[in-house]
């Protein structure tokens, strides 16, 4: 078990995904919050603000430790309960401006679990999602034939699986809907040994900006009115309802006392509810949720 190969690769990643959408917006770099944690490790935070492209973009590393592993981490592993840890990953969420244009996150993540007198319990998460306001088609098929793509070293079930994954986990109960069009999750995983779970980590974050890229040019010179900008803004409150009552990776960040402006950083600047809103029959906002944000074979779309 590398450690620090893995520390290593997801500092690149993250200078790389920074570098990209930095170039994409052409207009706001990122800045840099180097951070230390009181019980152990810290982290580097990244975010652009107020871009021409991307209303916020963050983009954070944390490397943390602590003496026992909390419950969001342990909950489907009870046994590893009390145990100390190391935590270490990339995590990233993107608000643009034009609502043609996704928000997307993703994150990749390495778990160890340590106890004197036993072997550690490592494993690996991570994936990526989609979330349009204005849906479509192309995007979504681009989008899944990369995840896909990444996949497909590692077995024929592997994309099908995390796939599926991630509709089950990115679903927002008390809505009946789910948060975005999907793409991959995994989490717990050791089934293979480490080189391969290593290299499956690397192949997922780095087919991301791969996927992401390509969208963001499509759309974001597209025209928009205000009453599609206060849609976008108004679906953006199922992100923030998402990322503070059900995410694992928020929870576990304030049960670890990691730092909460680093945590929230995922959070959109500017977001609007409205009470018992129903969009127009027949209308691009009806059309998001009565096609897109469906239970779909996005591949077998193309």
């Amino acid at each position: 078990m590398e450690i620090e190969q893995v520390k290593s690769y997801l500092l690149q990643l993250q200078d790389t995904i920074c570098g990209e959408l930095a170039d994409e917006d052409g207009e706001v770099g990122f800045l840099t919050d180097e951070w230390q944690r009181p019980e152990g490790g810290g982290g580097r935070s990244r975010v652009l603000t107020e871009g021409a492209v991307f209303e916020r973009a963050g983009v954070n590393f944390s490397h943390v430790r602590g003496a026992s592993l909390p419950p969001s981490a342990s909950a489907s592993r009870p046994e590893l309960a009390g145990r100390s840890f190391q935590a270490m990953g990339v995590s990233l969420v993107i608000h643009p401006r034009n609502p043609h244009v996704p928000t997307s996150h993703a994150n990749v993540r390495m778990f160890v679990a340590e106890k004197p007198g036993e072997a550690p319990v490592w494993w690996f998460g991570g994936g990526y999602d989609l979330t349009p306001y204005y849906g479509n088609k192309e995007d979504c098929v681009s989008w899944h034939r990369v995840a896909a793509q990444a996949c497909a070293p590692f077995g024929e079930d592997v994309y099908p699986r995390f796939k599926a994954w991630c509709d089950q986990y990115f679903y927002l109960k008390h809505r009946r809907e789910p948060r975005g069009i999907g793409g991959l999750f995994f989490d717990d995983l050791n089934e293979w040994d480490f080189a391969t779970s290593f290299a499956f980590m690397r192949s997922v974050g780095d087919s991301y900006i791969k996927a992401y890229r390509p969208i963001v040019q499509r759309r974001k010179d597209q025209a928009f009115s205000d009453s599609e900008r206060q849609f976008q803004l108004y679906r953006r409150g199922r992100y923030v309802e998402f990322n503070l009552v059900y995410d694992r990776g928020t929870l576990f960040g304030l049960q670890s006392d990691g730092r909460t402006e680093a945590i929230l950083m995922s959070l959109p600047p500017l977001v609007r509810w409205e009470y018992d809103y129903r969009p127009a029959p027949g209308s691009r906002e009806a059309e998001l949720t009565e096609f897109y944000l469906q239970d779909r074979d996005w591949l077998a779309e193309s």
